[in-house]
């Protein structure tokens, strides 16, 4: 009976579809963040924190440009990852602020006009009463009904969480290749028989699904970017695939970082004996000779044992180029890896 409650003129009294909406998007993305992303990332990133101690004894062979390097420990690549992951929350967490401004109350355009005294305050209040979030009225009403540059900013640090899961995604298939004309320092669990037509193999498929889930979200990103730029003076009317993406970004991301913590890196093992046979077979180990023999003796060296297919340590030791002790300490392996700070 309208008479009795009216959905214009009681329900939506002091509030519009403008408004409203644009609250919603905040209270979800801000939800699903919290409730969803970050125990998601604290999951990946505790993952690749084990790692990165269970293989921190493990030296190998570095690499730049894809081109054998000077050593580093295994276990440091995956405080790398680890790392990565833990910034990418703090800007998340940076950004996440701005989405708890909510502009309830502003109505049509932001003026309040039919929105009674206290009405945002009180709503707001209400809201983190339910929520458990600490969101708070937009500075300016009108910026903020107008504008998602604050979505914009939280998809930038979204982007970002994007770049750095990729490069893990990338580094795991990369380091798991093989097993024998690959890099094979990694083995990788075997979550599905493999290939359809060659037996026994096994597909980095975990990897692979996060690199799809990262093209996904960039796909979101991109057109969260491309709808955010189309409000026009006092209203931006992309809000619903805006928030359609968003959260989709979210959840894809959250979804796809569980995975590979849980199906993934948590089953990683390392092959000692190759990472280790790779790092004394570089060429690049003449670097740590330089301050002994100089850089143009040092890539003299590396260039014969290239060309011989030895070490550089063999062709040190036999040259002699300087004494035992002063060469035993200068190839140390793990001496290599270890900051002089």
């Amino acid at each position: 009976e309208y008479k009795l409650v009216h959905p214009n003129d009681h329900v939506n009294m002091a509030q519009s579809t403008n408004d409203t909406i644009h609250v919603a998007i905040h209270i979800a993305a801000v939800g699903e963040t919290c409730g969803r992303l970050f125990p998601a990332i604290e999951n990946l990133q505790g993952s690749l924190e084990l790692k990165a101690k269970e293989f921190d004894h493990i030296i190998k062979c570095g690499r730049t440009h894809l081109q054998d390097a000077v050593p580093i420990r295994l276990g440091q690549e995956f405080s790398g990852y680890a790392a990565m992951i833990a910034n990418d929350r703090k800007r998340i967490e940076y950004a996440l602020d701005g989405l708890k401004e909510l502009v309830i109350g502003g109505t049509a355009v932001g003026t309040g006009l039919n929105a009674p005294k206290g009405y945002k305050t009180y709503v707001i209040r209400y809201i983190n009463e339910k929520s458990g979030h600490d969101f708070r009225s937009a500075a300016n009403m009108f910026e903020a009904m107008q504008s998602f540059d604050a979505v914009v900013f939280y998809a930038g640090a979204l982007r970002s969480l994007i770049t750095g899961l990729k490069k893990v995604a990338d580094d795991i298939r990369l380091l798991g290749s093989g097993p024998l004309t690959g890099f094979n320092e990694l083995q990788l669990p075997a979550v599905q028989p493999g290939s359809s037509i060659m037996p026994g193999k096994v597909n980095p498929v975990m990897a692979e699904m996060l690199n799809m889930i990262c093209s996904h979200a960039m796909g979101n990103d991109a057109c969260i970017i491309h709808a955010a730029q189309g409000g026009q003076l006092e209203l931006n009317v992309m809000m619903p695939v805006i928030a359609y993406n968003l959260i989709q970004e979210i959840q894809i991301l959250a979804g796809g970082m569980n995975a590979l913590a849980d199906n993934c890196i948590k089953g990683l093992k390392a092959n000692e004996e190759i990472c280790r046979q790779y790092a004394e077979k570089s060429t690049a180990l003449a670097t740590a000779l330089n301050p002994i023999i100089g850089y143009h003796h040092a890539a003299k060296l590396a260039q014969q044992a290239f060309k011989e297919n030895r070490t550089v340590r063999e062709l040190a030791m036999e040259q002699k180029v300087a004494d035992k002790a002063a060469l035993d300490n200068a190839l140390d392996l793990r001496r290599m890896t270890e900051s002089p700070e």
